[in-house]
């Protein structure tokens, strides 16, 4: 971003700048509000002053109630000031700015309660004396600008008076004085602008910390739902292709072997043409059958991770030594996460590792489940390279899981995913 330099600064606050005038305005407008917090809470006092214990404790809890109920019309004049002055939008507060007005006494365990009246009983008075030093800087420099204006009319005693020998001096001096503070007036009010918006903003909305800790929740609670959505989606096409599609294919298959091997007295031609649909029938047969299996597998929603995982070993053409624990069962987003990490690992060991043996575990530890992948292979097994390790984290992320691969050039490689169980 560009700086501004010193001469357009000094132009945007000088006296008859729009700014400055906008400035003065705020900052003075806030005075009597800024005040309004104390004046109510000594609002009963000028006119009984108790002099026992018992009274002075009742009148002081009735003003603070009354400063309580007070708390949100104030804060909302504060926030209609800062709009329609300098265009500040304030966002109100959830569960404070709603309901009756005698709700926010039951609020003080609430911290918005506790910033509210920071700023109407401490920061809100402070800024007020901005706001007065602002109007005497205005009012005084006026005053002193103009003092050769009026000096005539003041008496022969004054030291201002013309029949003084050092009249001229005095008055221009004083003059010079109220220049420099017509000059200083728009910075003051600029900077009693500043603090104020900043403070409204801080003390007078919602909790910045407290926001973003609500979105990051409303963000991993949709993350979450969009996480179950899609497996509810796998799950309901592997239905659709295993009920539908596979029950077709499974029918066609029989028909043609049937056919291959009870027709006779077909043609040779024809023959070969059955054979090949027959042939091509089971190839189909079998893609989908592994298609459904890799969109989720029943077995893993029927009998859980430890049936699904020994599923994943058998067809290995490695040796795999598999220990499941998983003892309390997770949810089925979690089970599925685990099933296509351990079965994604095993691909890339079976492909890339050159690997004679793996060893998998699946335990669950309280809240976490924790899989361990480890082959003999080669090693060098790099996520930035692909071989699916990327995705294979951005999956792991996708439920708050954390994922490390350790795999030095000449191996072991060992591959570490930490999923939670809290879903």
């Amino acid at each position: 971003m560009a700086s501004i330099s010193p001469a357009r600064r000094a132009l945007a606050h000088a006296p008859w700048s729009p700014a400055a005038w906008r400035d003065t305005t705020f900052v003075a407008s806030g005075v009597p509000l800024q005040f309004a917090g104390w004046a109510v809470l000594g609002s009963v006092w000028p006119f009984w002053a108790p002099v026992n214990a018992t009274p002075i404790f009742l009148v002081l809890a009735g003003t603070c109630a009354l400063t309580l109920l007070a708390l949100r019309p104030l804060t909302r004049w504060q926030r209609e000031r800062c709009w329609a002055m300098l265009g500040l939008h304030i966002p109100s507060i959830p569960g404070f700015d709603e309901g009756r007005a005698w709700e926010v006494l039951r609020g003080l365990r609430k911290p918005e309660v506790w910033r509210m009246l920071r700023y109407h009983l401490i920061v809100g008075p402070l800024l007020a004396f901005g706001g007065l030093a602002t109007i005497a800087a205005w009012a005084g420099g006026a005053i002193l600008a103009c003092t050769g204006a009026y000096t005539w009319a003041l008496p022969d005693t004054s030291p201002l008076s013309s029949v003084d020998k050092a009249h001229a001096v005095r008055v221009g001096m004083l003059s010079v004085v109220g220049v420099l503070l017509l000059v200083a007036a728009p910075w003051v009010a600029a900077g009693v602008r500043r603090l104020d918006a900043r403070a409204a903003v801080a003390l007078l909305g919602p909790d910045r910390a407290a926001e973003l800790e609500r979105r990051v929740e409303d963000l991993a609670e949709k993350r979450a739902s969009v996480v179950d959505a899609a497996d509810l989606e796998r799950r309901r096409i592997e239905r659709d292709l295993h009920d539908g599609a596979q029950q077709r294919l499974v029918s066609l298959a029989l028909n043609l072997g049937l056919a291959r091997e009870t027709l006779t007295g077909v043609p040779d031609d024809a023959m070969r043409v059955i054979v090949e649909a027959h042939e091509e029938a089971k190839e189909a047969l079998t893609e989908l059958r592994n298609l459904i299996r890799g969109l989720h597998p029943a077995v893993l929603e029927d009998r859980g991770l430890d049936a699904a995982l020994s599923g994943i070993a058998a067809r290995v053409p490695l040796e795999v030594r598999l220990r499941v624990e998983v003892e309390p069962r997770a949810s089925s987003t979690v089970e599925a996460v685990a099933y296509f990490v351990v079965s994604e690992a095993l691909t890339n060991v079976v492909k890339h590792a050159r690997a004679t043996a793996v060893d998998v575990a699946a335990i669950r530890e309280g809240a976490r489940l924790r899989l361990t992948v480890a082959d003999d292979g080669v090693g060098g097994a790099d996520p930035s390279r692909g071989t699916g390790l990327t995705g294979l984290a951005r999956r792991v992320r996708s439920v708050d899981g954390t994922f490390r691969i350790i795999s030095p050039a000449g191996g072991p490689t060992t591959v570490t995913v930490e999923l939670p169980c809290a879903l």
